[in-house]
């Protein structure tokens, strides 16, 4: 069906009760340091009552897309995001090469912001896998120095081939044992896709590995008031509150890594770059130096 009058600019505002929505909405949307989905935010309002049913959905879709378009109170066609589809960036590089020498004393600089890997001292090497690609940036929020991979609902058996791949070259660096905490949808759809790829990483995986589902459970959601999904008789991750989301992160995480061993690889990088720093911003000094003669 055409989406075109998404695109039609509104002549004298939204309504009166779309207003509401929509303010509502938008108080949601900067209440977090992160970009948030269009479900997400629709769970928001339904929890709310703005919506009184689940097929209310694509209403909040149709009018979240014309505040969009229309940038109308505050509303811009960035506001929300969109994980599922980004531009493959392959262009890159200075104008000329006068510009180009010119950053070399910079690049010498930041060579003194080092990195340790946290995993070379954790007792297990942990990633964290999700069914909503769409929470990226909640994802990105409360994790830090851990890998994170989206899974966008039921993966291809390519990218599915690959992540088996990808645990055995993990393991052979850390030579650590593989935890993936996985986190997804309490509904028969959810389990299905968990399932599916822990069979296929069991067939194609060339070590052990342990893949715990972390949330969402039932008793989660019942605990977090999350209302249940009629439709998929069962519950979503994206109805999660964003508080209840980084507590059930968190407390995963916390089972598994070290937050001690993290502390103290922060404390190495930062004696290691207090020691390094004024030598290379000296080198960079006479680099500088010399390029203005």
């Amino acid at each position: 069906m055409c989406k075109s009058y998404r695109k039609r600019p509104w002549v004298k505002g939204p309504d009166p009760k779309s207003q509401r929505i929509l303010n509502e909405a938008l108080k949601h949307v900067e209440s977090v340091p992160y970009s948030v989905s269009t479900r997400w935010i629709f769970y928001r309002l339904y929890q709310e009552g703005f919506y009184k049913t689940k097929s209310d959905y694509e209403n909040w879709i149709n009018l979240s897309g014309k505040a969009r378009h229309s940038k109308w109170g505050g509303w811009t066609p960035w506001t929300l995001a969109d994980d599922t589809r980004k531009a493959i960036d392959r262009v890159y590089g200075m104008q000329n090469k006068e510009s180009a020498i010119d950053m070399i004393p910079g690049d010498i600089r930041d060579l003194a912001y080092i990195s340790i890997d946290h995993f070379y001292r954790q007792d297990c090497y942990v990633e964290l896998w999700y069914e909503a690609r769409a929470m990226t940036g909640q994802f990105q929020h409360y994790t830090d120095d851990i890998d994170l991979v989206p899974m966008a609902g039921q993966p291809s058996i390519s990218f599915k081939y690959q992540l088996a791949r990808r645990l055995g070259d993990k393991s052979s660096k850390y030579n650590l044992p593989v935890t993936i905490l996985y986190f997804g949808d309490e509904d028969l759809s959810g389990h299905v896709i968990q399932r599916d790829i822990e069979e296929d990483l069991n067939t194609w995986a060339t070590v052990n590995f342990d893949l715990v589902w972390c949330g969402l459970t039932e008793a989660q959601a019942i605990h977090f008031g999350v209302p249940e999904s009629v439709e998929k008789k069962g519950y979503q991750w994206e109805a999660l509150s964003d508080e209840a989301a980084g507590e059930i992160i968190s407390k995963a995480i916390g089972e598994y890594i070290s937050e001690d061993v993290i502390e103290d690889v922060k404390a190495e990088v930062e004696e290691a770059t207090e020691t390094i720093s004024p030598m290379l911003n000296k080198v960079a000094d006479d680099i500088e130096a010399l390029l203005k003669k």
